[in-house]
């Protein structure tokens, strides 16, 4: 069993330009978030997922929670709570990248606590995104991470920085430092790595068995505690947006890593990892919204 942590929230995504005499484009409410994308991601591969996290108990959460147990995703670690679901409003580039506006003020994702231990059969922990800025939450996703890593659980941590979010940007960076001990696989974009300020030798030497960077339309790259370093290319698609490619990018990694320490793994085994990860993040990509392949899709 993997499990992810992390927000649920709904992506307001732009269908269109403003027509006139209209100031707004048309938006499309989506479930988005991260953490949640990764779980649904993982429950379309055929992974079996549980999502821990707190989620509200209006008609978005609801929503949210209907489409995890439509990708096969596990809730029984999902907490409730009468406050809102968190909003982000998207805005779409003309190279299809996505920039997000969040309304989250006291929404019910910021108040996740920390659950009892895991159960035994969890092999993996994903954590990442706006749950680990957002208090209190992030301080009991931070807890949940240096517990179950002190057990021996794999984790997956990825920090996708949304700069906007961060009010201290040196007090996140140490508090990031302080993560890696507790890290199996760190997987980052580029603009995060350049947000951080640190290189994949730093944080390898921190704690992580293997750093994942994706980079956009020019792949994947991994390098490992174990001088193994290996770049694939994206794969080629149209691009529809990249709302959700990093997160497939988690469950691809998960999938195929299935909790093992990445340490020993050849250039050879990364590559095959690396492949399926660019392979279903075009998927993604190929998609409005952040709609991660199924495992047919990838055959």
């Amino acid at each position: 069993m993997i499990v992810v942590a992390g927000e649920s929230l709904i992506d307001l995504v732009p269908q269109c330009a403003a027509v006139d005499g209209e100031p707004f484009p048309a938006l499309l409410p989506r479930p988005g978030g991260g953490p949640y994308n990764t779980a649904v991601a993982l429950g379309r591969l055929g992974s079996p997922v549980t999502f821990c996290s707190r989620v509200s108990t209006d008609g978005f959460g609801e929503a949210l929670l209907g489409g995890l147990r439509a990708a096969g995703v596990a809730t029984s670690l999902v907490q409730r709570g009468p406050e809102p679901t968190t909003l982000a409003v998207a805005s779409i580039g003309a190279d299809g990248s996505a920039g997000y506006g969040f309304y989250a003020s006291g929404s019910a994702d910021r108040l996740f606590e920390l659950p009892p231990e895991l159960p035994g059969e969890v092999r993996a922990l994903a954590l990442g995104t706006c749950s680990l800025v957002w208090e209190p939450g992030a301080s009991a996703y931070e807890a949940l991470l240096r517990r179950e890593a002190a057990r021996g659980v794999f984790t997956l941590l990825d920090p996708n920085i949304r700069p906007g979010l961060i009010p201290d940007p040196d007090a996140y960076r140490a508090r990031f430092a302080g993560w890696l001990p507790s890290v199996s696989l760190l997987k980052l974009s580029e603009d995060d790595a350049r947000w951080l300020g640190g290189s994949p030798e730093q944080w390898l030497a921190a704690g992580p068995a293997a750093v994942v960077l994706t980079r956009g339309a020019r792949g994947l790259t991994v390098l490992t505690r174990e001088d193994v370093e290996v770049s694939v290319p994206a794969a080629p698609v149209a691009v529809a947006d990249t709302i959700g490619a990093g997160d497939t990018v988690n469950a691809a990694l998960l999938h195929r890593l299935a909790g093992q320490d990445p340490a020993p793994l050849d250039a050879a085994a990364w590559t095959g990892i690396l492949t399926f990860a660019a392979h279903a993040a075009a998927l993604t990509c190929s998609r409005t919204g952040a709609e991660p392949p199924y495992a047919a899709d990838l055959r």
